[in-house]
């Protein structure tokens, strides 16, 4: 990763152009290609960025970083204060914490919370785009997704609508679901769908919490919303019966 705290100003020129004024910021350019501009507040969020796949031309003094639609994010540097790369290594990625880790064991173990007549296939069901985490089956099939961010919320549901009986369902549990979840199953449930082997395939959110919006959402894009109570399903692992 490289770091550079410089006096810039910054153009993007695009779909649209856009303009910061002259200011000290910071620069980050990592080794993905990504170069991201942040200023001394807004937590994480940058003010300017290009994603990757992009390409960072140094000129005298400017920057030009390219994307592959011909995008360009143009930082005039006037003074730069610092100047540093690093290798940070492969990082390990993130680990769910024991809740959610936990919540899926438990899920795997007690499909039926979800609905009358589901049971495991797989966990880890592999997509292009990361694993959906547990593949299971009603009468004829279900995928269930478990996310880290995310609640999940209530009682849970057991029944199974007659016309989704026989369909492959993608479920994605998170202990806060908002409109992040909903967009994320999706993504998985357009790719599921492109598999003839399993479409047609129907969504499930599940989370301690739905935001409203999430939830109109989803009900809006035929993904049904489950509730699920984390402390009643461990109480399912500790009496070993099914609420």
């Amino acid at each position: 990763m490289r770091l550079v705290i410089a006096r810039c100003s910054v153009d993007y020129i695009g779909r649209l152009t856009a303009h910061l004024a002259s200011a000290t910021r910071l620069l980050l350019v990592k080794a993905d290609g990504s170069v991201s501009i942040h200023a001394d507040d807004r937590a994480y969020k940058p003010l300017n960025w290009m994603s990757p796949p992009c390409w960072l031309v140094e000129g005298e003094g400017t920057w030009t970083v390219t994307n592959k639609a011909g995008e360009k994010l143009v930082i005039t540097l006037e003074e730069i204060l610092h100047d540093s790369s690093h290798e940070l290594g492969i990082d390990p990625g993130l680990v769910k914490d024991g809740v959610e880790a936990h919540l899926q064991e438990l899920l795997a173990e007690h499909v039926a919370t979800l609905g009358v007549g589901y049971r495991l296939v797989r966990r880890e069901f592999p997509t292009p785009i990361g694993p959906v985490d547990l593949l299971v089956r009603d009468s004829s099939a279900v995928a269930v997704e478990v996310r880290r961010q995310g609640d999940i919320d209530g009682a849970a549901s057991t029944s199974t609508d007659d016309a989704d009986a026989g369909r492959y369902v993608a479920v994605e549990i998170k202990r806060r679901a908002g409109i992040d979840a909903v967009e994320q199953l999706t993504r998985y449930l357009e790719l599921l769908n492109r598999d003839t082997a399993l479409a047609p395939v129907t969504g499930i959110l599940a989370a301690q919490t739905i935001a409203p919006q999430a939830r109109t959402l989803a009900e809006d894009r035929g993904i049904r919303c489950v509730v699920l109570d984390y402390e009643a399903l461990r109480g399912i692992e500790r009496e070993g019966v099914l609420f």
